[in-house]
């Protein structure tokens, strides 16, 4: 989608750290604030600050010293809060196990695609009374994945453009039937975090890019043994460090002025709002007004 305008836009940024990444070293002016939402609690505070210049806002996905569970999450209020919070901006930092020889532990994979086999978790700020449909066909989006991958490879990571999570619900990690399932689908990564939290991203109209950091091979590999946390936790650390250079490298080149995105996210609620505003539940569009307030007023 193309979408001209001579608005101009000072982004913010939204950083979503995974597992092991609970703070963003070099930010200027820190102020951790608690956002309250109409869907309840995030996470954690949300981490206020300015890299090089540019607003961030940062928010420990799982709570700081990993509290909360993936399927436990409250994936509504941490985008809602975000949203509410200013943020034009998100990059999500996942850690995921392998599905592919070639993506070993401690690669970088700036995807493009999600499988989303996750069931027991709140996937739409919408819903009866006022009802959306909004397209994720293609969740990510490409501004901000060709700025990742730039940065990736000036600084030297191992990264790879491109490939599919797959988003289980986990909490245990796969069987090896599952693991060799998902592999013949082609996906390349799976972890358990990242759907609903895209797809909410999309209907809050921010633009929303994941780095999937590398922990293991999952179970499917030949002579690597199951999956223990040990590994990933050793794993996940150097990940993490190589991460927050990613996110120095990274802030300066997202958080110039723009214009819209070419790529159309920040305009997804477009034409998605079905329910006619006469049938429109009051409750419902004062809930959303953080969220669809500028399609809602139109």
């Amino acid at each position: 989608m193309s979408i001209e305008t001579n608005e101009t836009i000072e982004p913010v940024i939204g950083l979503i750290g995974g597992s092991g990444l609970y703070d963003i070293p070099g930010l200027q002016d820190k102020q951790w604030r608690r956002i309250e939402t109409p869907w309840g609690d995030p996470s954690d505070e949300l981490l206020f600050g300015r890299l090089d210049g540019v607003s961030c806002v940062f928010l420990p996905r799982h709570g700081r010293g990993h509290p909360i569970p993936p399927s436990a999450l409250n994936y509504r209020a941490n985008i809602a809060a975000l949203k509410q919070s200013g943020v034009t901006d998100i990059v999500s930092l996942s850690a995921v196990g392998s599905l592919k020889e070639e993506l070993p532990p401690g690669h970088f994979v700036v995807i493009d695609q999600f499988i989303d086999r996750t069931f027991a978790r709140e996937k739409s700020f919408f819903g009866t009374g006022l009802v959306a449909h909004v397209s994720v066909a293609d969740p990510l989006c490409p501004r901000i994945g060709d700025a990742l991958e730039a940065s990736a490879r000036t600084l030297g990571l191992p990264v790879s453009r491109g490939g599919t999570y797959l988003v289980m619900e986990g909490p245990q990690f796969s069987t090896r039937a599952e693991s060799n399932l998902y592999r013949s689908w082609g996906c390349s990564v799976i972890g358990m975090t990242n759907m609903p939290e895209a797809k909410l991203a999309r209907e809050a109209e921010i633009c929303y890019a994941t780095v999937a950091m590398v922990t293991d091979y999952d179970c499917w590999r030949e002579g690597h043994d199951a999956v223990t946390v040990d590994e990933v936790v050793g794993v996940m650390m150097s990940n993490a460090d190589k991460a927050r250079d990613l996110i120095r490298a990274v802030i300066p080149v997202l958080g110039e002025r723009r214009g819209a995105c070419w790529a159309g996210c920040d305009r997804a609620l477009e034409h998605a709002i079905i329910t006619a505003p006469a049938a429109r539940d009051p409750e419902m569009v004062s809930r959303l007004q953080h969220i669809a307030g500028r399609v809602l007023a139109a």
